[in-house]
């Protein structure tokens, strides 16, 4: 949301800074974009979410109805991280971070795989020029759309017989009769679904000069979803003569990945894979603290963030990377229609990676979170 000013136009972002390390990141991402803010001649009102833990254990609420219709006037959200020991992993997770995906229909999910010069790579012999490609994953559908299910002997017997006659017909294959549970969980992918991401692969690599879009599935075994996320991508190729498509199985992707990164352009993947392969992605480029990540809905609401946790063990020391938040903050700008501020930003984070004279312990440093976070937003202004 934008207000038109006297001299400037202002932005409205809400915040949701999280738990653990996230309020401090978040300070961090905010400082930076209010440098940029004020060298380019605009403002930004950041407007504080309470959600997280100790929201949760103070009121019992992970995020109401009403929360989701407030955040939902807005073109972005700025997230910092969620996570807590002292409540049950996927508590928050589900409850606030996919409920958020789901309800704002943020359907890609935007991981730039971006090596920067000063940064190290376990990789061998690979340098920046290397390892500088995107995944778009689908967000909303695959194996996190909740299908699934325990049926457990003497509860739900029916269900049991039924998951043992399948088994039966179609790999001739009996499955013990004393089992006592099963677990099983169902992927779905549905043409639209498949189509709208894949179809926001090709604008990618089109708005930015890419020239290949590699499409990641496992089709050679799991034929029903998957064979129908291929022809989708075959039908949306078509409408980009200019675009070379290839398709990829997930596993070779990954190693690929390691061996040839400098392959990859455009890499666009469905959402079990793309969880997988994003955190890879992540490793080559450096680490989590170098890995910003987009949850973006083109035509309505997106959520910008850095994809590590929130590591509550360093919570209130002063001491993560705050460099995945401030490029989360980079892809915020660009949602906003402020691309020459995000250019500005990124190449702040570039120079003071160069350096090499501020860096946090992840990568051989011994600097502060909030002095990394000085030292880029000097830069900005510098710039």
């Amino acid at each position: 949301m934008e207000i038109e000013g006297k001299n400037m136009v202002t932005y409205k972002v809400p915040v949701i800074a999280g738990d653990g390390v996230g309020p401090e990141v978040i300070a961090e991402g905010k400082k930076v974009l209010d440098a940029v803010a004020e060298v380019d001649g605009f403002d930004i009102e950041w407007i504080d979410y309470p959600h997280g833990a100790d929201h949760y254990l103070s009121t019992g609420e992970l995020i109401s109805e009403e929360a989701l219709k407030g955040l939902k006037k807005y073109k972005s959200i700025y997230l910092g991280a969620f996570g807590d020991p002292r409540l049950e992993p996927g508590i928050l997770e589900l409850g606030i971070l996919l409920r958020l995906r789901f309800y704002l229909d943020e359907y890609v999910n935007l991981r730039p795989i971006k090596l920067y010069e000063g940064v190290p790579t376990p990789l061998k012999d690979k340098k920046p020029s290397d390892v500088q490609f995107i995944v778009v994953r689908e967000n909303t559908e695959d194996f996190y759309i909740g299908l699934g299910g325990n049926a457990k002997k003497g509860k739900t017997r029916h269900e049991l017989d039924l998951i043992r006659e399948i088994y039966h017909i179609r790999f001739g294959l009996d499955i013990e009769s004393d089992a006592d549970e099963i677990a099983y969980q169902l992927g779905v992918i549905s043409r639209k679904g498949a189509r709208r991401v894949i179809e926001y692969a090709f604008q990618y690599a089109k708005k930015h000069n890419r020239k290949k879009v590699t499409g990641v599935d496992k089709a050679n075994v799991l034929t029903h979803v998957y064979s129908l996320w291929r022809r989708t991508l075959e039908e949306v190729a078509k409408n980009y003569p200019d675009i070379k498509y290839e398709f990829a199985f997930v596993d070779a992707t990954a190693m690929w990945f390691v061996k040839n990164p400098e392959w990859y352009e455009v890499v666009v993947t469905p959402n079990l894979f793309g969880d997988i392969l994003t955190d890879l992605g992540a490793m080559i480029q450096g680490g989590l603290g170098f890995a910003p990540g987009g949850n973006i809905n083109p035509k309505g609401t997106s959520m910008f963030e850095p994809i590590h946790g929130s590591a509550p063990k360093y919570k209130g020391m002063n001491k993560v990377n705050p460099i995945a938040t401030i490029l989360a903050g980079c892809l915020l700008l660009e949602d906003l229609g402020l691309e020459r501020s995000a250019i500005k930003v990124e190449k702040a984070v570039e120079e003071i990676l160069r350096e090499g004279k501020v860096r946090t312990y992840d990568f051989g440093g011994k600097s502060k979170t909030s002095e990394v976070g000085d030292a880029i937003a000097k830069k900005v202004k510098e710039l």
